[in-house]
């Protein structure tokens, strides 16, 4: 295995990323080198290199760093080679490191690489029954936690290495976007629209929020969905026309999380009383103060839900 291990130069050569970046990681994450050898500094095994792999392509496309470092440690440990300086096998044609046949997800469990399967299969039929299934038993939020976003994950990770499967991709978001609204029409509730949701100006990644609309729906609050692409002006007008108690913007990478458009909305004049600032995109530490970012969909549902029944206690009272 010594001959095998790298350096944290050689490692960051390889990933395309800074040595202080690979001790970010290691100190924050605990993705660093896991072989030690007594008299020399710790080294890189192949295992290691592929969990690092994962945490750089995840967090390339926006997703948070505490959570691509999380779905990073969910994989298994790479089986040894049998001969150290054997040559890695040839790559097909139109391919990558790191490509093959299946879906990785992790520890997600058999309804995931079932789901997976489906996918790859691209049988819509299957990945339909699947999801209502899942919804029927245990809910949106489980469903979008414990089975959809596994396999999505999975899919862009295998993208990411392969540069394919976006069909694939189309076809799940296909489905997803189906069971979700067939959930938002049965739960609708009878109560005014307490939300408002849509996606940061240039914002194409709506399938977050489509599953916070069907959590909503199922948790009998009411809201109304702008969907994809929402200028900050076109939003900050329909705050003022509608006068949602709450407000979530949905960015799913750096790019489209522009802090300016909470803004706004802390100084609409009908200002809502909870804007939420949700998904990888947005900057942590670098939010407008009143902006509350969730951690996760239930935690969104949660804070939606507060904001309802704080309204209507005022109301009765």
């Amino acid at each position: 295995m010594a001959d095998e291990a790298l350096s944290a130069g050689a490692v960051a050569r390889q990933l395309g990323v800074a040595v202080t970046t690979l001790r970010t990681w290691h100190q924050r994450y605990g993705l660093g080198p896991s072989e030690h050898v007594p008299g020399h500094h710790r080294r890189y095994t192949p295992a290691d290199l592929a969990r690092l792999e994962i945490m750089r392509r995840l967090t390339a496309q926006g997703v948070t760093p505490a959570e691509a470092a999380r779905w990073a440690r969910r994989t298994p440990a790479a089986a040894p080679a049998t001969d150290a300086r054997a040559r890695p096998p040839a790559r097909t044609a139109g391919t990558r490191d790191g490509g093959g046949p299946t879906i990785p997800v992790g520890r997600a469990g058999p309804a995931a690489r079932g789901l997976a399967r489906a996918a790859m299969r691209l049988d819509s039929v299957a990945i339909s029954e699947a999801i209502a299934h899942a919804v029927e038993a245990d809910g949106v939020v489980a469903t979008w936690d414990g089975l959809l976003r596994p396999v999505l994950v999975g899919i862009g990770e295998r993208h990411a290495a392969t540069a394919g499967l976006i069909e694939v991709e189309h076809l799940v978001s296909r489905c997803v976007s189906e069971a979700f609204a067939a959930v938002a029409r049965a739960g609708a509730p009878t109560g005014p629209p307490r939300v408002l949701l849509s996606c940061a100006d240039e914002e194409q990644h709506s399938l977050p929020l489509e599953a916070l609309a069907a959590a909503l729906a199922e948790a009998g609050v009411g809201y109304r969905m702008l969907g994809a692409r929402v200028p900050g002006a076109a939003l900050v007008e329909a705050v003022n026309r509608t006068g949602p108690a709450a407000v979530v913007v949905w960015s799913h990478a750096p790019a489209t999380a522009d802090p300016a458009q909470l803004t706004a909305l802390l100084a609409a004049p009908r200002r809502p009383l909870l804007v939420l600032a949700a998904g990888p995109g947005w900057p942590a530490d670098s939010l407008p103060a009143g902006v509350v970012r969730p951690l996760d969909l239930s935690e969104a549902v949660s804070l939606a839900l507060a904001v309802r029944d704080s309204l209507d206690q005022s109301t009765a009272g």
